[in-house]
């Protein structure tokens, strides 16, 4: 039979690497030599199996005390050594109280031969026809949940102010449409979690998810600081002095009618309460600041050059 290999050289690994090393040192490995991905390929599907025995022994802690203990054959001598107490003998040839043994109170030794203990244990780890215990437990490997993906989504701000949906097109191994929901108020750097759409598990793993990345498209119009949004709204001189009625634009495509107080300074802002992105996690949303701009008058007619003149005498 030929002699299996150390399970942290199979894994890649020293001997004495944590847990979590071990399993990632698996996850890395598993991936390479899965059968889906190397589909018909003999080589790599045997070292899938090699791969998968030595994480169930060095992820079980208990297993991996007996390894590193007893070796590739942990499993036989652990055996061997029950089948021999069985019989009436204890660890290091030792023989136990002969009374009420099968064997008599000549002792089990003789009933076995003069090795007493280790011949027994050579006896066992043989097998009755010499080559070894028939056959091996079989191994099933521990449920892999699937790596979650990421899929970059960009959105314009109207979007991200109400909403939206997208469908994507899944590629290898999967080639599919995938509708999917994105909420009020993402931003740049936003990861929208899609529960069990990502890659595959193995061994009767779950799916990982898939997680939206999303970015949003500078706005010609508003700017956006966390849920807050900033806009310019050209204001007439005669309505800054005198004041009035000024339109603000809104991220829904509708407008604010916003008072104007006389003597209003240009560049001033207005804060409108609610009107700005909502918040992604919790109620409510943020502000629209509108800071007005002066509009000034062009091609003026030799009547409005007079009134200017006029004023400027007055304010002087």
């Amino acid at each position: 039979m030929a002699t299996k290999r150390d399970y942290y050289e199979v894994l890649g690994v020293p001997k004495n690497v944590p847990e979590k090393d071990i399993r990632h040192a698996y996850r890395k490995l598993a991936r390479k030599y899965h059968p889906d991905v190397n589909p018909n390929d003999k080589a790599a599907e045997t070292k899938f199996k090699e791969i998968a025995e030595a994480y169930e022994v060095l992820s079980d802690k208990e297993k991996r005390a007996k390894y590193d203990r007893f070796g590739p054959d942990w499993q036989r001598r652990e055996e061997a050594e029950a089948a021999a107490r069985q019989a009436g003998f204890g660890q290091g040839g030792q023989q136990w109280s002969t009374r009420g043994s099968p064997f008599g109170e000549a002792g089990g030794a003789e009933a076995f031969g003069s090795g007493g203990f280790s011949d027994i244990l050579d006896q066992i780890l043989r097998g009755s026809d010499g080559r070894g215990r028939a056959g091996a437990r079989s191994r099933s490997a521990q449920p892999i949940k699937g790596e979650d993906v990421e899929h970059p989504v960009e959105v314009a701000l109207q979007e991200a102010y109400a909403g939206t949906t997208r469908v994507l097109q899944l590629g290898p191994p999967e080639n599919r449409r995938l509708e999917v929901k994105i909420p009020a108020g993402v931003k740049d750097g936003s990861r929208v979690r899609i529960a069990s759409e990502g890659a595959p598990g193995m061994f009767g793993g779950p799916k990982g998810d898939l997680y939206l990345v999303i970015s949003v498209r500078p706005d010609p119009v508003f700017e956006r600081k966390s849920d807050d949004l900033y806009v310019d709204v050209p204001v007439s001189l005669s309505v800054l002095m005198l004041g009035g009625d000024a339109h603000v634009p809104t991220p829904k495509g509708t407008k604010l009618l916003m008072k104007i107080p006389p003597e209003t300074q240009n560049g001033k802002q207005f804060r409108l309460g609610g009107q700005g992105i909502p918040h992604l996690q919790g109620s409510g949303k943020g502000d629209l600041f509108a800071k007005v701009k002066a509009v000034l008058p062009t091609e003026l007619s030799p009547k409005e050059k007079e009134l200017f003149q006029e004023l400027a005498t007055l304010r002087e």
